[in-house]
């Protein structure tokens, strides 16, 4: 601490605020190195539109749906893209729809009454055919409900 001397009859304290600018300069670019590296969020797969608009999309670029559809006392349905398959031979399936393909997403839908642990089915069932992203589609909501 300095004191300063003055003619005012007694000693003055004066704070040195050389210290406190020293911890303030380091505790700044503590805080400007941590930033960039803390994570921001989870990453997200936005739907692009198609750079070619007038280009019909083959069949084999088409989204792939597993759907799940309730029957009352009876094993589900299963459909992959609107066509029937039995649950022995989704496997086989989907290995062969997703061997030559580049991105490996795919989509479950089951129906309100059907049991999940169908749907979880499908879904370990994708895992086995190697797909990378699996989604869950639920029914849209409709404003005013």
């Amino acid at each position: 601490m300095a004191f300063s001397t003055g003619g005012g009859g007694g000693a003055m304290g004066e704070i040195n605020v050389t210290p406190m600018i020293d911890i303030l300069l380091v505790l700044l670019i503590i805080f400007m190195v941590i930033v960039p590296t803390v994570p921001h969020g989870l990453d997200a797969l936005v739907p692009q539109p198609p750079k070619d608009p007038q280009k019909q999309q083959q069949p084999n670029d088409r989204t792939i749906v597993v759907q799940v559809i309730y029957r009352a006392g009876a094993a589900p349905l299963y459909k992959i893209n609107e066509t029937d398959v039995q649950k022995t031979d989704l496997l086989a399936r989907l290995t062969e729809i997703y061997s030559n393909r580049a991105e490996r997403v795919m989509f479950v839908r089951g129906d309100d009454n059907v049991d999940f642990r169908y749907v979880a089915d499908v879904i370990d069932i994708g895992r086995a055919a190697n797909v990378d992203h699996i989604g869950l589609m639920t029914p849209k909501i409709l404003a005013g409900q």
